[in-house]
């Protein structure tokens, strides 16, 4: 009769299987160092300061161009004027302090309608103010919830805005003098800034999983190994991977974006050559990404780790959810050379800006280099087994 728990039998299996995780550094380092790593990079970088910035556009008109109407007095009085923007428009600084909170900064930014909106679209801004008969008015999507923060403390600090910021600026009468126009326009609104960042983000993740870590897989199971025997091309093998992903890439966006179109009504007002192009140059970049990530390794927890890796950055930097313009400004340049970076950019200046060949031709350009470089590399150290 045969015992219900056999202990020597368990404590072999589970001693034999401990030490095939131990002998693999990779597994260690990707499942216990990597973790470790990226809390101390997010916890040095999300609670080192709360500290917040705020970029406002103020709309350049006759009233608020005036040294009496209330913006003017505003920026004027309490605010400090500083540098001038790249394209030389004036700039003023106000800061908030809160020991609790976190300090506020505000920094308003004089330009057109035109520019504010451009700038609303891309998210490098959130609000847009104006002043009429004496009554400011607030421009931003309502369903943005940063957008809604920022006209929450903007409304107090110029003593406008509703009940709430009558009474934190002490005047009775404030409540009437601020008036909120909601951005519905299409372009404006977040899912117009939010549905291009999925579509490049899609790109990116089924081409790493699907791509990458499939590879991976086959390897583990000896698949690859199999094809080894027969008189196939490695080149043509990894295109074809390449073909097949670029195939379901462009049905999952089309899918993603007829969704868009038909639930929220986004449009696409650029060129759709354009979008096409730049479409393909993310799928190349990113194919080749997988096809390098996954060159060598046999082991699916390594190659979970060093997908990881490669896609969260990206994924958390590229202003895919939220404007990377919220980051520092040192980091800037170097979120701009993600490829993700490069990819959401591309297609959003296509969907809400009306962008062509010329404004995405130095992005694609890029992207097209990323994917042909990382390919090459990827073939020259791809191993069967």
């Amino acid at each position: 009769m045969s015992r219900l728990v056999r202990k020597q039998q368990l404590r072999e299996l589970t001693l034999a299987y401990a030490r095939e995780i131990t002998r693999e550094w990779g597994v260690l380092f990707w499942g216990i160092g990597f973790p470790i790593l990226m809390a101390l990079g997010l916890g040095i970088a999300f609670t080192k300061k709360a500290d917040i910035v705020r970029k406002i556009a103020v709309i350049e008109s006759p009233v608020t161009l005036s040294s009496e109407s209330r913006i003017g007095i505003f920026l004027e009085g309490r605010a400090k004027k500083i540098e001038p923007s790249e394209d030389g428009t004036d700039r003023y600084e106000v800061t908030i302090p809160s020991e609790k909170l976190g300090s506020t900064t505000f920094i308003f930014e004089r330009t057109s309608w035109d520019r504010a909106t451009a700038l609303l679209k891309r998210g490098n801004i959130a609000v847009a103010i104006d002043e009429h008969d004496g009554r400011i008015e607030y421009h931003f999507d309502p369903k943005n919830s940063d957008a809604q923060l920022s006209y929450l403390k903007l409304s107090r600090l110029l003593g406008g805005g509703g009940a709430e910021g009558a009474a934190a600026a002490g005047d009775s009468a404030a409540a009437d003098d601020a008036s909120i126009v909601p951005l519905t326009a299409s372009g404006t609104r977040y899912i117009d800034f939010l549905i291009p960042g999925l579509m490049a983000m899609g790109i990116m993740m089924s081409s790493l999983w699907g791509m990458s870590y499939g590879l991976v897989e086959k390897r583990t199971k000896k698949l690859l190994r199999r094809m080894v025997a027969t008189p196939m091309k490695k080149s043509h093998f990894l295109v074809a991977l390449m073909t097949v992903r670029l195939g379901m890439n462009l049905l999952e966006s089309g899918l993603l974006f007829l969704f868009a179109f038909l639930v929220f009504g986004t449009t696409i007002q650029g060129s759709i050559p354009a979008l096409f192009i730049i479409f393909i140059a993310g799928n190349v970049a990113f194919a080749g990404i997988a096809i390098l990530t996954s060159a060598r390794t046999s082991n699916t927890e390594v190659a979970n780790g060093i997908i990881n890796v490669v896609s969260l950055p990206m994924m958390v930097c590229s202003g895919i959810f939220f404007s990377y313009h919220n980051f520092p400004e040192w980091s800037i340049p170097y979120i701009k050379a993600f490829p993700l970076t490069l990819l959401a950019d591309g297609i959003r200046s296509i969907f809400i800006e009306g962008a062509g060949y010329a404004e995405i031709s130095v992005a694609a350009l890029v992207l097209f280099a990323v994917g042909i470089v990382t390919f090459v590399a990827g073939l020259r150290t791809f191993r069967w087994y």
